[in-house]
């Protein structure tokens, strides 16, 4: 049998030695290692010269005693996600694939990042935020009726800083609220209630390599179980991906654009994956953004770009070089 699958590259040698950052102490590690292990090889694969780190104490006396050429933080969950390695990755002025540390934060926080994207005129769920000690001091079964009678059912209830669904419900009914709300809270201080918009779920990455922010195609995601959780997120076969997702030309387009605004409107760089609903009116719904999306061997991204017609690798190598490049104009 004749393989048709390619050799590796020669060494890329002006991309340099490229650390990809993987696992961390977040509830994500599993899937960050995961996501960090397929990047490492896409790179390999396309000739560049890769180590895979932790983060532990043993990272920082190592980026300072051999410094790499770029960082690629494949690190989800809020310690990865809330910029604090990019901040360090800053400190020592190592380049990095990805948002800056203050952006990161901002759009790792959803109700901030919703109140952003709602300024430049992006539909977004109406929500509410809930801190645990207001929920416990003002009375439990008080605040969730008042909520009921708000946002109506059935709603969403989620952790406002976390990733990956962790701590996500789907409140049909209002005896189910309590239990939502002790999900979420086990995953953050702060719950986010927000109406619950149905429709088609899809993922929009946007990729900028230096020379602007550009969508790629959107990727349909029908979860056997109807809710998009940790479980159909990372469990083979257990979500149905279509990509393109099946959308009109004209509904592609404005979930291209919305990924795009969305991403320019938080300031975001390199890379990003918007979550939305198109719904039966065909309107568009912002959920969140995503500044470290996974790259597992179930996450959009990558499915995204084999159909864009792209190779992960060269994809990864190019955001590498933009980085090494904007280093170095900043240090000129």
């Amino acid at each position: 049998m004749v393989s048709t699958e390619q050799a590796p590259s020669s060494p890329d040698r002006a991309a340099g030695r490229v650390v990809v950052l993987a696992g961390g102490l977040s509830h994500e590690r599993d899937v960050s290692l995961r996501s960090g292990r397929r990047v490492a090889e896409a790179l390999r694969h396309d000739g560049v010269e890769v180590e895979e780190r932790d983060v532990d104490a043993a990272l920082l006396p190592s980026l300072s005693s051999e410094r790499p050429a770029c960082v690629i933080p494949m690190l989800h969950g809020e310690a990865g996600e809330d910029g604090a390695v990019r901040e360090v990755l800053e400190l020592l002025d190592v380049p990095y694939v990805g948002s800056r540390p203050a952006v990161c934060r901002t759009a790792f926080d959803k109700p901030v990042a919703k109140t952003i994207v709602r300024a430049v005129g992006i539909n977004t769920p109406e929500w509410y935020c809930l801190p645990h000690e207001t929920f416990r001091e003002l009375g439990a079964v008080a605040v969730m009726d008042a909520l009921v009678a708000k946002l109506g059912l059935p709603l969403m209830v989620k952790p406002a800083r976390s990733g990956s669904a962790l701590g996500c419900t789907v409140v049909r009914e209002a005896a189910e609220l309590p239990t939502a709300m002790i999900n979420a809270f086990a995953y953050g201080d702060v719950a986010l209630l927000e109406q619950f918009v149905s429709g088609d779920e899809v993922a929009v990455p946007v990729i900028d390599d230096g020379s602007g922010p550009q969508a790629l195609p959107a990727v349909g995601i029908k979860p056997d179980g109807g809710v998009y959780d940790y479980t159909a997120r990372y469990t083979a076969g257990s979500t149905e991906f279509v990509v393109p997702a099946r959308l009109s030309p004209e509904l592609s387009r404005r979930c291209a654009e919305v990924a795009v605004q969305a991403h320019e409107a938080l300031g975001l760089r390199d890379l990003s994956r918007s979550d939305l609903i198109v719904d039966a009116d065909g309107e568009v719904w912002f959920l969140e953004v995503n500044v470290a999306p996974g790259f597992t061997e179930t996450s959009t991204v990558p499915l995204s770009i084999q159909a864009a017609g792209q190779d992960l690798g060269k994809v990864m190598t190019s955001l590498v070089r933009a980085a090494v490049a904007r280093t170095g104009a900043s240090d000129a």
